[in-house]
């Protein structure tokens, strides 16, 4: 195999991709083409990581002799060599994947120093205690990293020395105090590992090369791709580079940087700085930094020219950028340059104001956000209202609230998530380690860091809320708590957190649905203007027709009309009605019901105003409405033994014989849906005469017709749809003809069984309509049960990578796809005027509306709050359907 290792300006040249490169890699490359200043390195693409994995994580010949030619120019090159007496060459070598995956991979810097070089960097630069920290500095991250020695117990060594020492701060360690911790660190890797640290340049390089690949595969790696659904086989780049040195005096240090608000998306500088220091310390978040717009005071001429870097940026990527430099002696270095992570506010924002300014288009700034970046925003806030006193105060790093436990370990939180509780994770600082306690928390709560910390970065990747650098808390391990305000709160005690003002409430406050502002609604009528597919929303009671028109849905795709009869004294009215003894007895109980139904659809049909509204009649089974089996018998059992209220006993009896006679081995195949309905008429007459009646008087009301669509569920066989339709419309017939006028009306069924998936040509000759219940045929197409599957192996499946994601999540576009597109093609060519629609659950998930909008069908149907989800992911499917991802939208 050809090996594959360059030059920044080589890579360059080539114009080779960010896949190829990685994201470091490439922005490495793109600063180097524009002329900025990053320093001389070399680039090993991700091939050659998928390479070394199938070589056993083995360095060959042909590729470490490639690497150490382009060493020798890059020597040439910056005038420096490793090992070299005057003018030694230090470098880091860092990951590099192509989706960012910010601290999940490793790093090593300053490597190329040993005994010898600390001497020459302290001749060198007249500063013994740079020289030491930079040593230091190697020996922890390489003894971690490369040698495998636990992260914490450097960390011990340096904590205690401070503590002899009397020492605050790594800033307050002398000369002879990093002499000492050197001297502890290497002692410590040869007690670790039984071998002493190597000091030879070239050997330290190529072992640091197969960690930084090997960390592909680390724990965290693994869990934020699993999170963020990156494909395995993407491998990471390995970048060599030149060191420069943050640390090295009073005109140096290193700092973190985005060209906007990665919060609020503001176009302004922001970011931190730390003087003295390298890129380590600002991200762990071990020291509180400086704003970035300090350096202006200390720095002035490296902070004007990383505003004008800012700017050329910008116009180059036409994204907003995450920047890390590093100032040595006075002097700018950019080290690195990425799309950054933002909160689901800024990034509408950003992709608004963007196409305002011209660097993108309208249709570019619909690509670039997630839809579920806009569910964040519609996520709940802490009632205004509420004027509780908080405990602490911190730097906002990711907006929203949430309450939960407190935990404080990765374990803990992901086992309480197993549990179902909420939890808000309580940390010193997080690392990359702790990437799945972050996951499985619904906020994260810590005491040290800054606006651009690691638990900063990740949570507005993620879209939690978190709060940073509180540094009133006080957190006690040994005793599972932490202080703060005065109050002492335990592990499992709850907390609120709102990410959006940095404040720590004790318990659980009261939170808020959100409103669409004003940004999500140019975004969403930019995307209006691209979608085909129209969004409806599912709701069954008149509040959820409400939010559907707030979230400016299309209409209502599916009403459940059994969802109406829960309430209590419908549920009684229904159940009686079930153990009725005669067809009239029945009747008279539907005729109880049916002015109840009839003010519910009223009250929609006025909400919707002229929008369709489709009406699926009855679908659940009739036992459904009566006592679950195992909740009657015990109660009937006990009523005899004891002899008490023979009344009741006989009521009880009734109910048991009936759930007995109702009682079915596989439900979901049962009697349900048109079987239903077919053997018993009168409940789909109640229920076609309650939404005729209600259309009636609205529009006597109103003069304005609403659009009735009535849709009939579990149908397999055309016939039992042609059977149902003439019931629907006997009745239709006869409610207009009381009401003395004409009401237009559509009948269709719900495509939810493959043969009706299969045998949709003569389904289309008596539907106006089909709509695809995903859920059931899903189930179905499968033969899964989904309470069953779910539960059971289903993560299993996803894990071992039998099956790409939950099909009841995202749809199989294989299988079940398959049938959807069958069922539509031949559906319209049956019947040219017939509307396709889809109402499960698949209907709010963009992945799967994508196949939808390809499969031609005419809308989707979801729940009311995620319908600016659903609107924004249709206008993407158009777009990327017809510009293939180019920048002509």
């Amino acid at each position: 195999m050809t090996t594959e290792v360059y030059l920044f300006d080589e890579a360059a040249d080539k114009n080779l991709t960010k896949m190829e490169l990685g994201g470091k890699g490439y922005g490495l490359a793109e600063m180097t083409k524009l002329g900025l200043p990053v320093p001389a390195g070399i680039v090993i693409t991700t091939g050659m990581c998928n390479e070394f994995f199938e070589r056993g994580k083995v360095i060959w010949p042909e590729l470490k002799a490639d690497i150490s030619a382009k060493i020798e120019v890059l020597q040439n090159l910056v005038g420096k060599k490793f090992n070299d007496k005057d003018n030694p060459l230090l470098v880091s070598v860092r990951s590099g994947a192509p989706m960012s995956m910010p601290g999940m991979m490793d790093t090593v810097l300053n490597l190329g120093i040993n005994d010898n070089i600390v001497e020459v960097l302290s001749k060198k630069t007249g500063d013994e205690r740079f020289a030491h920290d930079t040593y230091r500095r190697f020996i922890q991250l390489f003894g971690k990293i490369v040698m495998g020695v636990p992260g914490e117990k450097f960390d011990h060594v340096l904590e205690k020395y401070k503590e002899e020492s009397s020492a605050k701060s790594d800033i307050d360690v002398n000369a002879a105090g990093w002499c000492e911790v050197v001297k502890r660190y290497k002692e410590l890797i040869k007690q670790e590992t039984g071998r002493e640290l190597p000091q030879e340049p070239t050997e330290q390089l190529f072992m640091a090369i197969s960690a930084v690949f090997s960390s592909w595969w680390n724990n965290r790696a693994i869990e934020y791709r699993k999170i963020y659904k990156i494909q395995d086989s993407l491998g990471t780049a390995v970048n060599i580079v030149m060191m420069v040195y943050g640390n090295l005096d009073d005109k140096s240090g290193t700092g973190v940087a985005f060209t906007r608000d990665p919060s609020t998306g503001e176009k302004k500088v922001y970011g931190e700085f730390l003087m003295k220091a390298q890129g380590e310390d600002v991200v762990a978040g071990i020291r509180t930094p400086y704003p970035v717009s300090k350096m202006n005071e200390l720095v002035p001429d490296a902070y004007k020219q990383l505003e004008q870097i800012f700017g050329k940026l910008e116009t180059h990527f036409r994204d907003m950028q995450d920047i890390e430099f590093t100032v040595e002696g006075g002097k700018l270095y950019m080290l690195q340059t990425r799309n950054g992570k933002r909160t689901a506010a800024a990034a509408i924002k950003i992709a608004i104001d963007m196409a305002n300014e011209k660097l993108i288009t309208p249709g570019e700034a619909v690509l670039r956000v997630e839809p579920d970046q806009v569910q964040r925003l519609l996520y709940k806030q802490i009632d205004p209202k509420f004027d509780g006193e908080s405990i602490a105060k911190g730097l906002p790093a990711s907006p929203g609230a949430a309450y939960g436990k407190v935990v404080f370990t990765v374990k803990e939180a992901q086992e309480a998530k197993q549990k179902g509780d909420r939890i808000i994770l309580v940390r010193p600082e997080t690392t990359p380690e702790d990437i799945a306690g972050i996951a499985a928390s619904d906020g994260v709560l810590t005491s040290r860091g800054g606006m651009t910390s690691h638990a900063a970065v990740v949570t507005r990747g993620m879209g939690k809320p978190c709060i940073v650098g509180a540094e009133a808390i006080k957190i006690d391990f040994d005793k599972m708590e932490f202080t703060a305000g005065g109050k002492n709160i335990k592990y499992g005690e709850i907390i609120t957190v709102d990410g959006g003002n940095g404040l720590v409430y004790p318990g659980e406050v009261p939170l808020v649905e959100p409103k669409l502002n004003t940004d999500i609604i140019t975004l969403l009528g930019w995307a209006d203007k691209f979608k085909r597919l129209g969004i409806r929303a599912n709701a069954d009671t008149p509040t959820m027709a409400a939010k559907a028109v707030e979230n400016m849905a299309d209409g209502i795709g599916l009403v459940r009309t059994e969802r109406m009869f829960n309430a209590p004294e419908r549920l009684e009215i229904i159940q009686n009605m079930i153990l009725a003894d005669s067809l009239e007895e029945r009747k008279s109980f539907l005729e109880k019901l049916k002015p109840m139904q009839k003010g519910d659809f009223k009250e929609m049909f006025r909400i919707m105003n002229d929008m369709p509204m489709t009406i699926r009649l009855i679908d659940l089974p009739l036992h459904e409405f009566l006592p679950k089996l195992e909740e009657i018998l015990p109660q009937v059992v006990e009523l005899r033994i004891t002899g008490k209220n023979n009344g009741e006993l006989a009521k009880k009896e009734r109910i048991l014989n009936k759930v007995m006679q109702l009682k079915e081995y596989n439900p979901m195949m049962g009697q349900r849906g048109v079987r239903l309905a077919l053997m018993y008429n009168e409940i789909y007459q109640m229920q076609v005469g309650a939404i005729f009646e209600a259309a009636a008087e609205l529009m006597k009301e109103t003069g304005k017709a609403p659009q009735v669509e009535i849709m009939i569920s579990q149908v397999a066989e055309a016939n039992e749809l042609r059977d149902a339709k003439a019931i629907v419309d006997a009745e239709a017939e006869r409610m207009m003809k009381e009401n003395g006028m004409k009401i237009n009306y559509s009948v269709g069924s719900m495509i939810e069984t493959p043969r009706a998936a299969l045998t949709a040509t003569f389904m289309a000759k008596y539907a106006n309509f089909f709509s695809f219940g995903t859920n059931d045929l899903t189930q179905a197409t499968y033969a899964f049960s989904r309470d069953d599957v779910e539960a059971k192996f289903i993560p299993f499946y996803i894990e071992k990578k039998v099956i790409a994601s939950n099909p009841f999540e995202t749809l199989d576009w294989d299988g079940v796809g398959r049938l959807i597109s069958i069922a539509t093609a031949e559906g319209k060519k049956a019947n040219p005027k017939l509307k396709v629609g889809i109402c499960g659950e698949h209907g709010g998930d963009p992945k799967s509306i994508e196949f939808f909008n390809s499969a031609g069908l005419d809308y989707v149907s979801c729940s009311p709050f995620r319908v600016p989800v659903a609107r924004l992911a249709a206008a993407q499917a158009e777009l990327k359907k017809k510009f293939h991802g180019s920048s002509t939208a």
